[in-house]
């Protein structure tokens, strides 16, 4: 039944993590630090608890992909982690060619744990490398070398037939010169996939406090630009192009939860901190869980779920967030969507002066960025949602 114009794309199930080890510098994402050891069984039992509350408002569904994120989800037992695929198993059926994703720090403990990941059913793994020299994981606030992280590394392709690692580029000081040589390593050790982020400040870290206060600088606006064209031409030689704006695949190995974000499927968020976004009825509900990981647990506890925001999207913010995600993929999007979400096509007009531009083009029935699009996306999808 297609009750929602992008229900072909499946429907996935995110499961977040909030814990770390230490807080990153430059990380603005849900992640806590506790000095005592988290209860996980108690963290498990909630965690069963929203995915079954989940499953009863969005009954009958079929998984195409599960990813645990966080945070640091490989700080979970094997048996926490298989406990919940357990779980979703039980409220949904699971797709038996279903990707299951597992993010992991690349230190030799966690990668320890890596055959218990496998037989508990994760089947991709995704590593936050993040930098291949140990001065900048240093400065990154990372506590792995370099070493242990392509021993890591070495060890997931054992282990996992795929694997992913993310890097973070335009670090400080940085030069395009240097990040290609580096790219060029990672690629040697990636085979299929790699996640390449440009940094950012971003509000509330400790980054923003040190750049404020001139302890640190990125690079400017032109060297940002080379380290971008360099990581398009490098990743394009070797085989593993863009298929969305920071990520990169050989041709069939892109990421398919990812994927189901980006073409605007259906996704359950479960844990801390998660975002859903589930269609009931003829609904699309944007959903939002208690970020405070004890807080989310005494609300589960209490209530069955840690929802705290659920917002009716109207047909005008589908259409905004179908092309802010789908205009992020090298494939683009096929307009006739867009204006099955709204009951109103794409402006001739904007889209031909776009394309005059250079900005975006055109394939049979499909719509995309162009390389020099991507830059200026923001503004690209400003132009074609007003």
């Amino acid at each position: 039944m297609i009750d929602h114009p992008t229900r072909d794309v499946g429907f996935g199930v995110y499961v977040h993590w909030p814990f770390c080890a230490s807080k990153c510098p430059y990380c603005d994402f849900n992640s806590h630090v506790r000095h005592q050891p988290v209860d996980q069984e108690r963290f498990l039992a909630a965690f069963r608890r929203e995915i079954a509350h989940t499953a009863a408002r969005i009954p009958g569904r079929t998984v195409t992909s599960i990813f645990f994120g966080g945070g640091t989800p490989s700080l979970m037992k094997p048996e926490t982690v298989g406990a919940i695929l357990d779980a979703i198993g039980a409220a949904w059926s699971v797709d038996s060619h279903a990707e299951v994703t597992l993010e992991a720090n690349p230190t030799s403990v966690e990668a320890e744990r890596f055959r218990g990941y496998r037989q508990a059913g994760i089947n991709r793994v995704s590593l936050g490398v993040q930098a291949l020299n140990d001065p900048d994981l240093k400065r990154l606030g990372r506590m792995h070398s370099v070493e242990e992280a392509l021993a890591a590394v070495k060890v997931a392709a054992s282990i996992f037939d795929r694997y992913s690692f993310d890097l973070i580029y335009a670090r400080p000081d940085q030069t395009p010169e240097a990040w290609g040589a580096e790219l060029k390593q990672a690629i040697g050790h990636a085979v299929e996939h790699l996640s390449l982020y440009q940094l950012t400040i971003e509000p509330g870290t400790w980054f923003e406090r040190l750049y404020k206060a001139g302890k640190i600088t990125i690079p400017d606006e032109d060297t940002g630009r080379a380290l971008y064209d360099v990581t398009q031409e490098v990743c394009d030689t070797y085989g593993l192009p863009a298929y969305e704006v920071s990520n990169h695949a050989r041709p069939g190995a892109e990421s398919r939860h990812n994927l189901l974000y980006w073409r605007y499927g259906e996704y359950a968020g479960i844990g801390p901190g998660a975002h859903g976004r589930l269609v009931t009825g003829n609904a699309r509900l944007a959903t939002a869980t208690e970020k405070h990981p004890e807080t989310w647990l005494e609300r589960v506890e209490r209530d069955g779920c840690g929802v705290i925001d659920e917002e009716v999207l109207t047909s005008e913010a589908e259409g905004d967030e179908f092309l802010l995600m789908g205009l992020r993929l090298k494939e683009g999007i096929d307009p006739s969507r867009f204006e099955a979400f709204t009951g109103r096509p794409l402006r001739e007009s904007r889209v031909r002066s776009l394309e005059e531009e250079g900005l975006v083009s055109r394939d049979g029935h499909r719509l995309h960025v162009t390389r020099e699009g991507f830059p200026v996306l923001n503004a690209v999808i400003g132009e074609l949602a007003a």
